[in-house]
């Protein structure tokens, strides 16, 4: 396989959260035209930050991807699709991206997708390795390898699979677990005949894309009706859940954890409550947790405000009840004494939880 920085180890110490700045889409106030908070991975990290469980030199730097990366999935065809700005304008579903020459769209929007992407890769290496890992950004779940669309560009999930397949002794076989209001079609399509990867997806039937070729590729196909509650909803993805990873053993779960599921998020269609997103986080981790079977989570869709909050929610409650690991220590090589004392208040903390 080509070389790639994507895979090169980062520091034992790291917590596998994985994270860079450059995932936020922020210029000329074009990211308000698009119901999308292009600044809520930023804003995860910042309530992490603030109930101490992280600090900078504790996570993983994300890489963006590089063309060589992408073209493990991609065709070229697609990714010269890319240079047209009109062609990106009506992937990511904000129009006047089409008037703006292909450099600055390129620097300005698809950089910081090539960014996340490159962080779904990283954190599949890094679920394997540690036994979990969360990409803050990622999830792009509607754009598969000649094919971008629903705001996403680049097919991330299946290329963190296809590249763990390719160059991680021991991984074969996959489970993606794509809970995010919208159906998976993207990695279905790209997985359509592959007895390696076990697809189970959860969706609103009626909502975008209602690809009816991709729903093949789904294994187990939970179809939600408009406005499902927390305790439907919630005991259906604790039945599905295990009945799959029973169902099939796979060495990777990619769980796509979209909070579009979220009460009054104008694209998802349901009603599930914040504590009922936090519900659903645990009952995956759990459920993989258990079974020794790594687990790598993306944050894919969420169109709400509050939905950084949630999501940092989520993840501190994982850490509170033990489902994250226990390690913890500097990631950056001889960093200085504040961020020695910070550590120290972290240790605190995570004695107390």
């Amino acid at each position: 396989p080509h070389r790639t920085e994507l895979y090169e180890d980062p520091p034992s110490g790291c917590w596998p959260i994985v994270y860079s700045p450059d995932y936020n889409i922020t210029f000329m106030g074009l990211e308000k035209l698009h119901p999308f908070d292009a600044g809520k991975w930023g804003k995860v990290i910042n309530f992490l930050k603030e109930e101490k469980l992280i600090a900078d030199d504790l996570i993983v730097q994300a890489r963006e991807a590089t063309d060589e990366d992408l073209l493990v999935v991609h065709t070229r065809r697609y990714l010269n699709k890319l240079k047209w700005s009109f062609v990106v304008a009506t992937i990511t579903e904000i129009p006047p991206v089409a008037f703006l020459p292909n450099f600055v769209v390129q620097r300005k929007v698809l950089k910081p997708l090539r960014t996340q992407t490159g962080g779904t890769i990283m954190a599949g290496k890094l679920a394997v390795d540690r036994g979990w890992a969360i990409n803050v950004g990622g999830g792009f779940h509607h754009c598969s390898s000649d094919k971008g669309g629903g705001f996403c560009a680049y097919a991330d999930i299946t290329l963190a699979i296809k590249f763990l397949f390719e160059r991680v002794q021991g991984v074969s076989r996959a489970t993606i677990i794509d809970l995010d209001a919208h159906q998976g079609n993207g990695h279905e399509r790209d997985f359509m005949d592959d007895p390696r990867v076990y697809i189970m997806d959860a969706y609103n039937r009626y909502i975008y894309p209602g690809d009816g070729f991709a729903k093949r590729a789904i294994k187990r196909k939970v179809e939600l009706e408009w406005g499902t509650e927390d305790t439907e909803y919630l005991q259906k993805v604790h039945t599905h859940v295990e009945g799959a990873l029973n169902e099939f053993q796979p060495d990777i779960v990619v769980y796509n954890a979209g909070t579009d599921i979220l009460d009054g998020d104008p694209l998802g269609g349901l009603a599930i409550s914040p504590q009922g997103i936090v519900k659903r986080d645990e009952v995956v981790f759990r459920a993989a947790r258990s079974r020794r079977v790594p687990i790598l989570m993306v944050t894919s869709g969420g169109y709400q405000k509050r939905t950084a909050r949630i999501i940092a929610d989520s993840i501190l409650n994982l850490h509170s009840l033990g489902l994250l690991g226990r390690e913890r220590a500097a990631c950056a090589v001889g960093s200085s004494s504040v961020d020695q004392m910070v550590r120290d208040s972290a240790k605190d903390f995570s004695s107390l939880s």
